[in-house]
């Protein structure tokens, strides 16, 4: 659907380059809800800018939809962008315009008759639940109001191809949970693909199928959600990760337990098949160790479950190192050192 062939893109002069976009090879399948995450900077609206040409590529090959999009004609680049939709996170709406005719004004430029138009808007307006909005004006919505007249007007002109650009940054939590339940349906609805842009790993934790991380215009890690977040290889992704999973321990606990020198800290990590199974408590009593669960949190990934605990082994030193070897072969540890 979209595929990314070493791809590059620099601005300024040769005396000030600027290199947005490195060398950067990815592949988005139909259908799936793919997520680019970076900090600001990392380039990941550029890349987005790339995919209907709004920038074009200083090197590397762009296709989207079996085409490599830098050689199209001008009227065929019209063709590929009426099937491409945007949101954005500022919404872009035209604030003379009601709900009404924001959602038309892209079926009127790609000149669509009256009844036709009016049956399409209707239809929008119904999907993204503002049928009683139809003859405000921006100015009257709320934020989460707003984006979804930017979903439908984006969803309009029916695009197999949706591109989302920062599109709850601007919204609530609450608001944002629901804008991302609307994606959701719009993807298992219309079977439109997803690319989407953000810096908050929780939208991507909660929709998306695979991610990108970016940093300095590269991809440093790309991948299925769960394994991403199960296995993060590069420290940046482990950042991300760590801002939605909440594991640390404070200072002042892990200073107290330096002081009482009880025994070993390890964090556990165990997914699907092992989190209902008495692990812990069976290897512990096998070698007489006591275990003391400091934290612990278990969530869905994809459909399919994975945990992370925080756990004190108390023990003569032998006794916690066989129960760690054990464990190792059933779940991936990490030692969590004490406070210095």
């Amino acid at each position: 659907m979209i595929r990314f062939t070493n791809v590059s893109k620099t601005f300024g002069t040769k005396e000030n380059v600027v290199k947005a976009v490195q060398d950067v090879s990815l592949e988005v399948e139909k259908g799936e809800i793919f997520g680019v995450i970076g900090f600001s900077g990392a380039g990941k609206s550029t890349l987005l800018r790339l995919v209907n040409l709004l920038e074009r590529p200083t090197s590397g090959e762009i296709v989207v939809n079996e085409k490599r999009i830098d050689a199209l004609s001008q009227k065929e680049l019209r063709q590929l962008r009426s099937g491409i939709g945007m949101i954005f996170q500022s919404f872009n709406l035209f604030s003379s315009r009601t709900v009404y005719g924001n959602i038309a004004y892209p079926l009127k430029l790609a000149g669509w008759p009256k009844a036709k138009l009016d049956q399409r808007v209707k239809e929008m307006l119904k999907f993204v639940g503002l049928e009683d909005k139809a003859n405000k004006y921006p100015e009257s919505l709320s934020g989460g109001q707003k984006q979804r007249v930017g979903i439908a007007r984006a969803l309009a002109t029916s695009p197999d191809i949706l591109i989302c650009d920062e599109a709850t940054s601007a919204l609530d939590p609450e608001t944002t949970e629901e804008i991302l339940q609307l994606l959701l349906k719009v993807n298992k609805e219309y079977n439109i693909t997803i690319m989407l842009i953000t810096h908050e790993m929780h939208v991507i934790k909660r929709v998306c199928n695979r991610v990108a991380v970016m940093e300095d215009g590269r991809v440093i890690e790309e991948g299925q959600v769960f394994n991403v977040f199960t296995k993060p290889q590069h420290e940046t992704t482990k950042n991300f990760i760590r801002s939605v999973q909440n594991d640390q321990l404070s200072s002042h606990l892990l200073e107290k337990l330096q002081e009482s020198k009880r025994g070993k800290l390890y964090r556990i990590i165990y997914k699907e098949g092992v989190s209902n199974q008495p692990i812990l408590s069976k290897i512990s009593k096998k070698y007489q160790v006591e275990f003391n669960i400091l934290y612990g949190n278990i969530s869905e990934l994809q459909e399919r479950l994975f945990g992370s605990l925080i756990v004190e082994f108390i023990g003569e030193e032998a006794e916690v190192n066989q129960v760690i070897e054990e464990l190792e072969k059933i779940v991936e540890l990490k030692e969590v050192h004490y406070a210095s």
